[in-house]
């Protein structure tokens, strides 16, 4: 294998430490489903709701007292669940500022303190009042997860090889799944998500961040960073000899000098300077519809709804066949890393977008007829691990690293920003409106998934271009020859220049 493209320890080593953050953003996504019951109760002896109603029974009755009904436990439940997404939304803007600072190892470093505060918001929950400890460490833990969520993918993506940047791109999104599985079975009532353990169980959310601290200051700073932002070429060499070993680093460097030459004609790109901006729309219009191709999928409605059809379909234990979706998420997160370097970006997802408009359809066929013919719920259930594993494909993972490999170093932070806040607020929108989407539509609920699945591959099909072993430069080229056969007007080809004059505000 050449020298300079092989993984290195050093190199495996920073991948995977930026990855624990992917790895708790995961489990903080998961681990409030599988309690929720126990949690609610716990609120409701809090409020002292659960005392009023059920002093009409008397003491020693074996009547089950139901649990999360009253209106306030209902509101401060719906709270502590999305207010995670509100924090992600908020933090996801601020992904640019906080990894140009001071870098992007020390700003992983130092947004880790609001993982830490948020776990133990929530492992000490008891201590106080728990509705309201608990909404206050979700909050903080969506707030650190919206900036992981963008940190994580910029590092990996500046300290890959390009042989190998795909694969180690998608290991956040294989983080991620692996977070969502840990959370699944640690919920489970025998192990963590009972009466007695349930604030451990969500105190945990913070520990891979105390682990991350002390593994950060062992990874190199992104070489590109060094050189391109700060200007530190012989820091960037050694950052590129530690990461990739003794090699020629010259082609790199050279890469890296053109890149810096364009961002420093240039301004430093502010998120509205890059949304004003003609030269970068199209660019960030592919980014954009990438990441709600993610989230409008449907992927989170089977999540929601899995747990249904393995009850209509006879399933005795339905939280078991939900971990196994868990497990279907990770194997296939695994066959996008072996893949996404040979088939490519643009393959992959249009091969799981694809593959997900068909399972959709199977989905409405077999939720509408399986009251009717029971066989018809195997179709449902086959049609769910499918659906998910055409996701983990090409969907769930490409579009976290796809960004930074779309923009140049200048735009990049901003794009990163303006994609995870878009990524956050259609997660939020799809998390807020499914259950009304799903009562409306009821058998038909995934119709309307499989209408958008069709859109977003048609678009993909059009407009994604495939960036696999293409160098920034060469990328950003493939946009550029798309504007000048548009025949826009002259102005976009000053854009640039006036970019150097607009506020940074």
């Amino acid at each position: 294998m050449e020298s300079g493209k092989q993984l290195t320890g050093t190199l495996v080593v920073a991948v995977c430490t930026a990855a624990l953050g992917s790895l708790q953003y995961g489990y903080s996504l998961g681990v409030i489903n599988a309690p929720q019951k126990v949690i609610e109760k716990h609120y409701e002896l809090s409020l002292g709701v659960f005392s009023e109603r059920a002093s009409g029974l008397p003491e020693n009755s074996t009547e089950e007292k139901e649990v999360g009904q009253h209106p306030a436990v209902v509101m401060y439940w719906s709270l502590s669940v999305a207010i995670f997404s509100v924090g992600g939304m908020l933090s996801s803007f601020l992904v640019g500022f906080v990894g140009d600072l001071k870098g992007r190892v020390k700003g992983m470093l130092m947004v880790n303190i609001l993982a830490v505060a948020g776990g133990l918001l929530m492992g000490l929950c008891r201590m106080w009042k728990p509705h309201i400890m608990v909404i206050s460490g979700r909050a903080i833990m969506g707030f650190y997860c919206g900036l992981t969520s963008g940190l994580v993918p910029m590092y990996i993506g500046e300290i890959a090889p390009k042989a190998y940047r795909g694969a180690l791109g998608t290991l956040h999104q294989l983080a991620i799944v692996i977070g969502i599985l840990i959370s699944q079975v640690l919920g489970l009532d025998f192990v963590l998500g009972n009466d007695y353990m349930w604030p451990l169980l969500l105190g945990l959310s913070g520990a891979p961040a105390i682990l991350q601290s002390f593994l950060l200051p062992l990874c190199p700073e992104s070489p590109r960073y060094l050189y391109i932002l700060l200007g530190k070429e012989q820091e960037a060499k050694k950052s590129l000899y530690r990461l990739r070993g003794p090699y020629d680093a010259t082609s790199d460097l050279e890469e890296m000098r053109r890149e810096k030459e364009e961002a420093d004609k240039e301004a430093r790109v502010s998120i509205l300077s890059l949304i004003r901006s003609s030269v970068y729309r199209q660019q960030l219009f592919v980014a954009l519809m990438m990441h709600l191709s993610q989230q409008l999928s449907g992927i989170n409605g089977i999540f929601y709804y899995s747990t249904a059809i393995f009850n209509r379909a006879g399933v005795s234990q339905p939280v078991y066949a939900t971990i196994g979706v868990g497990v279907i998420n990770t194997i296939f997160t695994m066959v996008s890393v072996a893949l996404v370097d040979k088939a490519g970006r643009r393959t992959l997802t249009l091969a799981g977008l694809g593959g997900m408009c068909c399972c959709a359809i199977a989905m409405t066929v077999g939720l509408r007829f399986q009251d009717e013919y029971s066989w018809m719920s195997y179709v449902s259930m086959s049609a769910i691990f499918l659906f998910v594993s055409f996701f983990e494909i090409g969907p769930g993972p490409i579009p976290w690293f796809i960004v930074a490999e779309l923009f140049s170093q200048g735009p990049r932070p901003a794009a990163i920003a303006l994609a995870g806040c878009c990524n956050w607020t259609s997660n939020f929108i799809i998390g807020m409106t499914f259950p009304y989407i799903q009562a409306w539509l009821d058998s038909y609920v995934f119709t309307l998934f499989a209408v958008l699945l069709l859109g977003f591959t048609v678009f993909t099909y059009l407009r994604v271009p495939e960036t696999k072993g293409k160098t920034f430069e060469e990328i950003a080229a493939v946009f550029h020859k798309g504007r000048k056969k548009l025949a826009q007007s002259p102005k976009d080809d000053t854009e640039l220049q006036q970019l150097k004059t607009s506020s940074d505000a």
